[in-house]
């Protein structure tokens, strides 16, 4: 992942680390939970325009990633495309190049060689991990996804080759059950999460910059000492409704440049590839702990404040520095 005003492609669930593994694995992030059924709108989802198409000016803009399973001569190679809803299982993977080899050499982009999103179709759950790597190319993680229904898998990496450029690739995943899917919670501008507020300020515009300013509090008081995590105080991911095309957004600014303060406020700048319905996640960590607040988000469309918090009931979490935690709905990190 790149660090910048603009947005890349991105998505990812739970982590653990092997002894067997190459690599360094991680675990758990935030546990966040999506507004109450009761507040969901009927059309929360809106089909996604062609990216660079009518409406937007004549503005370019990067295509989305996760869309594809093969991009820029590699593939991601899902070796587990179904897990049982409710039960802990090993979700493997590995990225193969043009010659079919598994990739064993990466670059380390905010702390990690790889980030892993999972994420469901409905995207009531949202899983931000960091699997572990053996000598041969396999990347896994233990996960357990708390719904049947379709998900999708994202891997970010860049490869450490020369003039490497940074990959989302995506590969669906099933989770068997009885399905009950959710619908998309309305827009809103305040997240609760484990104790604490989130208010969004900001929207996002269709091929055109805008600033997301995201401000966290406890108790009715600023949070001013955020912790960094993945190298930064905060981290966004943007998945559009409708095909979850992956957008990762990085804060303005990084701990210890001299401008940015640890909280409340994070700055995000982030470029919609259209109009179109989106689900935020917002990962920060405060004493040690990992949270994720979650927003719908219509692009183009102005946020207005509804007043009411959103009580998530869906389940989102991201991968941490520890294996011991693996938190579920109603748990925080």
């Amino acid at each position: 992942m790149h660090a910048g005003l603009r947005i890349t492609a991105f998505a990812a669930a739970l982590a653990a680390t092997f002894g067997t593994a190459y690599g360094v694995g991680e675990a758990v992030d935030p546990v966040v939970e999506d507004p109450a059924p009761a507040r969901h709108e009927s059309h929360g989802e809106e089909s996604p325009t062609a990216e660079g198409g009518g409406g937007h000016g004549g503005h370019e803009t990067k295509p989305a990633g996760g869309l594809q399973i093969s991009e820029g001569g590699y593939t991601l190679d899902l070796r587990t495309p179904e897990v049982t809803a409710g039960k802990r299982s090993d979700l493997s993977f590995v990225i193969r190049d043009d010659d079919g080899r598994a990739v064993t050499a990466y670059q380390r982009e905010h702390e990690k060689e790889l980030h892993l999103i999972v994420a469901s179709r409905d995207l009531g759950t949202y899983r931000h991990l960091h699997p572990t790597r053996a000598a041969d190319g396999t990347w896994s993680i233990p996960v357990e996804l708390p719904r049947a229904g379709g998900y999708r898998v994202f891997a970010d990496f860049t490869p450490a080759t020369k003039d490497a450029e940074n990959l989302t690739l995506g590969a669906d995943l099933a989770a068997a059950g009885t399905y009950a899917p959710q619908r998309l919670p309305a827009p809103d501008t305040t997240a609760e999460i484990h104790g604490y507020d989130v208010r969004l300020d900001g929207g996002l515009r269709p091929g055109k910059e805008s600033e997301l300013k995201l401000k966290v509090s406890r108790d009715g008081h600023p949070v001013t000492n955020l912790q960094p995590y993945l190298g930064a105080y905060g981290h966004l991911v943007a998945l559009r409704s409708g095909d979850l095309a992956y957008l990762h957004v990085h804060p303005n600014g990084e701990p210890g440049d001299g401008t940015t303060k640890p909280g409340p406020e994070i700055s995000f700048t982030a470029t919609a590839p259209s109009s179109g319905t989106y689900r935020l996640f917002l990962d920060f960590k405060h004493e040690g702990e990992v949270h994720t607040a979650a927003f719908t988000v219509r692009a183009g469309a102005a946020t207005a404040p509804t007043g009411t918090p959103s009580h998530a009931p869906s389940d989102t979490s991201s991968g941490s520095s520890s294996a011991e935690h693996e938190d579920e709905p109603g748990h925080g990190h």
